[in-house]
């Protein structure tokens, strides 16, 4: 289903499933990351579920709040993104020990051209969320880094979310991955919103 368009990059807050047959495989990465064999596997035959929780705080700083779900109730990972810019360290249950830090960001003050192209013009006027994470160097074995942009594009002629990412790692010297991650909306059922989380 399209996202309708009072649902944008300042607005996000819904449910949104990964369509598989539109986005880029991520199996690589996750490889790079140090997810074992046997997780690719069970996370590329589940359908994943994006639950999204936006707000603005007393210091009108947003934050993100994303649960991960596979199909039959299985939890993911979960991501607590405030767009201030400041680094925060992680322990995550698939990707070991992380630090990462998020904003908003216009779309042209992106340097990587990947990241910052076809967008929505809502996207463009709003800005895109742009998400950065790396390995730990002080607790996990392996070294990678990955950014990420947010925002609404027209895939298929239909206004989707999306996710742009590039992926570098020490063990892949031929360049970063490039992947396109793209997801369905679903129109939360009930009156109020936030009773859907």
């Amino acid at each position: 289903m399209a996202a309708p368009p009072n649902v944008t990059t300042k607005a996000m807050g819904g449910k949104f499933f990964m369509n598989k047959s539109l986005s880029d495989s991520t199996d690589e990465i996750l490889r790079l990351q140090g997810v074992s064999w046997l997780k690719r596997q069970a996370i590329s035959m589940f359908n994943l579920t994006l639950s999204i929780k936006h707000t603005t705080d007393d210091a009108g700083v947003e934050h993100i709040d994303v649960d991960q779900t596979l199909s039959g109730g299985i939890s993911g990972t979960s991501e607590n993104r405030i767009l201030d810019w400041q680094e925060r360290p992680d322990e995550d249950d698939i990707f070991g020990a992380v630090v990462g830090k998020s904003r908003r960001s216009a779309v042209e003050e992106l340097t990587d051209e990947f990241l910052k192209n076809d967008w929505t013009q809502d996207t463009i006027d709003e800005g895109v969320v742009l998400a950065t994470a790396w390995s730990d160097p002080s607790k996990n074995k392996l070294t990678w880094s990955v950014n990420q942009t947010w925002g609404f594009s027209v895939v298929n002629g239909e206004r989707r979310y999306v996710r742009r990412t590039t992926f570098a790692s020490s063990d892949k010297k031929d360049g970063p991955i490039l992947a396109r991650l793209v997801y369905d909306y679903r129109a939360c059922p009930c009156p109020c919103w936030s009773s859907c989380f």
